[in-house]
């Protein structure tokens, strides 16, 4: 029987958790697995020897959006699951995602209800950017009024992840998403490197009138930040809010938000004095910001 679902995973320096990803996929009958080698310079591929898997090497590390493309490309079932290397699914996680596609024809993608690996609750509901809450990081607002829809990008009710409902967008750590409407919308914008990718994926989703559903019965663990080191990926994050405000705000709005994103920089720059690792990213990422993103239209 044919596969119904095709699960990527982009691995890039993950060889200590790939396998823990991909086994319980690799047994479930329905899917079809994709493993993206992204140019590891680790072992990555080894990990997962053994495994009924397509193992696809990457001849370049082109970012996280390259490998998902790269790897949606190799199936055509009708759904596509990208999990990051560093989380879990189980059977009854996927079942609950794929019904609440079943159950909602006009929704694109579902997301599912995000545990950290010591159990606690992960924010991965999420707000679009806006320049009030830009701004409002920036002056560290979010910490005074942390459950203000306007301060903060990250939704941090926890009732909000007790009930099913629509998010603008979910954590790409984990997404089921319709093939048909994915490949409708051209995949994932390759222009972002890493960060702000699921942003604009779920804003093009919206914009084309899908919607974008939250699954709280779909429990996934996710360790996070295992391929890389935060302040190293700063800069990275910081170029693509440029490219993401460039692509959907105007062109004055693009400015606006250039110089929240830089102010941003500058004030956790400097509240991150004691800790030089941080600070380190949080500079690296204002030179950035101020040395400004390549253009994005469309």
């Amino acid at each position: 029987m044919a596969a119904t679902l095709d699960a990527v995973i982009v691995a890039y320096r993950s060889a200590a958790t790939l396998r823990g990803c991909v086994e319980p996929l690799a047994a479930h009958p329905d899917v079809r697995v994709t493993v993206v080698d992204n140019a590891s310079p680790d072992d990555t591929a080894a990990s997962i020897a053994g495994l009924d898997v397509d193992l696809v090497r990457s001849p370049r590390n082109g970012g996280f959006s390259y490998g998902c493309n790269l790897g949606a490309a190799r199936g055509e079932a009708p759904f596509l699951l990208f999990l990051n290397p560093d989380a879990r699914i189980d059977a009854g996680a996927l079942a609950a995602l794929r019904a609440a596609l079943d159950a909602d024809p006009g929704a694109g993608l579902a997301g599912p209800r995000i545990l950290d690996d010591d159990g606690g609750l992960a924010w991965s509901l999420r707000r679009f950017p806006r320049q009030r809450s830009t701004f409002a990081q920036a002056l560290f607002l979010h910490r005074i009024w942390p459950r203000a829809n306007w301060t903060d990008e990250l939704v941090r009710d926890p009732g909000c992840y007790e009930r099913p409902g629509t998010a603008e967008w979910v954590s790409g750590a984990c997404m089921l998403v319709r093939r048909h409407a994915f490949e409708a919308i051209g995949g994932f914008d390759e222009r972002f490197f890493l960060y702000c990718e699921d942003t604009d994926l779920c804003r093009r989703l919206w914009d084309a009138g899908h919607a974008v559903r939250f699954e709280p019965a779909a429990v996934v663990r996710h360790v996070g930040g295992v391929s890389s080191d935060a302040g190293d990926t700063q800069a990275i994050a910081a170029r693509a809010r440029l490219i993401y405000a460039r692509k959907h705000m105007t062109p004055a709005g693009a400015r606006v938000q250039a110089l929240g994103v830089a102010l941003g920089e500058a004030t956790h720059a400097a509240a991150a004095l004691p800790h030089p690792a941080s600070r380190r990213g949080h500079l690296a990422a204002l030179r950035a910001v101020l040395r400004g993103a390549p253009a994005a239209g469309g």
